[in-house]
């Protein structure tokens, strides 16, 4: 050992310009590894596991429990390399959690509760969903949707249609969670008077509205060489759509749902208000990352994708303003 460490130094000593060149570019190599060195200032080291959330609206927690969080439970039981199954079950809501041993993939796991649910009898309105794969450090980003002309209930809108679909679009999200706001709906105000007027039933009035809320698909026409597809449009896009809708053919005479309800922009019954600051009532998103992501890379992702929202796809009114990044933390941590 001592002589190859002295044949070493000896053609280091003979030639020297060889030996500068060689070190100068190990250390820029060095350097620029360590800049462009992945770093998860925390990372997630918990076992690979799957939750299944099931919403059952308006039944009491003894109902979802005997209905919904019990039959997943034995379902799950011949799952493969699994440690345990945990629930929770509360109002309208079942939670079960399967938890796998170190080492197992989520695609697999994945795979196996799938199949497993499958099997599972529930009721008919009932849709269990598998969350996306995030572990409990995968929360990166939170903003809110400011806007001094829109109320709770536009800023929620825009959330949903607009910014949520926009930020599942970015790699290595795989969720994002909303807080606050208002549930824009549509309401009939029925008079009971003009419905025994008409000698109609609420029914009636729900049925005639949830039928013409769709587009029907017809069949192909041939004529004079070409094809015209036959098709039916449905789908209602306005307060007025909704009004001129027909509840009821009397002799020809149609009647509509404006002559026997009022039809008007109202919101789903809240559980909850989101504030910051002196907003009391604001809409709050919080972004999450997929497990086993880079921190760093997903954020700059995320940072231009907001950008881009900010400036060319939002109203200009309204803005998306950060109030945690844990690019801060991970800096500071690292003392980056």
């Amino acid at each position: 050992m001592n002589k190859f460490i002295k044949s070493i130094i000896g053609f280091s000593l003979k030639n020297k310009a060889f030996t500068f060149i060689w070190v100068a570019i190990l250390a820029v190599a060095g350097f620029i590894s360590f800049k462009n060195m992945p770093i998860e200032a925390f990372p997630d080291v918990t076992n690979t596991q799957i939750v299944i959330i099931t919403q059952w609206n308006g039944r009491s927690a003894e109902e979802v429990e005997r209905f919904v969080t019990t039959p997943i439970e034995l379902a799950m039981s011949p799952v493969q390399k699994k440690t345990s199954v945990r629930s929770t079950t509360m109002f309208g809501l079942s939670i079960v959690k399967i938890l796998f041993e170190d080492g197992v993939d989520d695609i697999f796991a994945r795979n196996m509760v799938n199949n497993q649910l499958r099997t599972v009898s529930l009721p008919d309105e009932i849709d269990p969903k598998v969350q996306p794969p995030y572990g409990p450090t995968g929360e990166i980003y939170r903003y809110t949707l400011e806007s001094k002309d829109r109320d709770s209930r536009d800023l929620l809108t825009l959330q949903t249609w607009v910014v949520d679909r926009a930020l599942r679009s970015v790699p290595g999200v795989a969720d994002v969670n909303v807080f606050g706001g208002q549930d824009k709906v549509f309401e009939l105000s029925i008079d009971p008077r003009k419905l025994d007027k008409y000698n109609l039933t609420p029914t009636e009035v729900l049925e005639a509205v949830t039928n013409s809320n769709l587009n029907v698909g017809g069949d192909v026409i041939e004529k004079s060489g070409q094809a015209y597809v036959v098709r039916g449009i449905g789908l209602v896009k306005s307060i007025a759509d909704i009004e001129n809708i027909t509840v009821h053919n009397d002799s020809g005479n149609p009647i509509l749902v404006k002559y026997v309800a009022d039809v008007h922009e109202g919101s789903m019954p809240r559980v909850g208000q989101a504030s910051l600051n002196n907003e009391n009532d604001t809409v709050e998103g919080i972004v999450v990352m997929r497990k086993g992501e880079n921190a760093q890379e997903v954020l700059k992702l995320v940072k231009a994708k907001i950008d881009e929202l900010n400036t060319k796809i939002l109203p200009k009114d309204v803005k998306m303003r950060t109030f945690y990044d844990r690019q801060n933390l991970m800096d500071f941590t690292t003392n980056m």
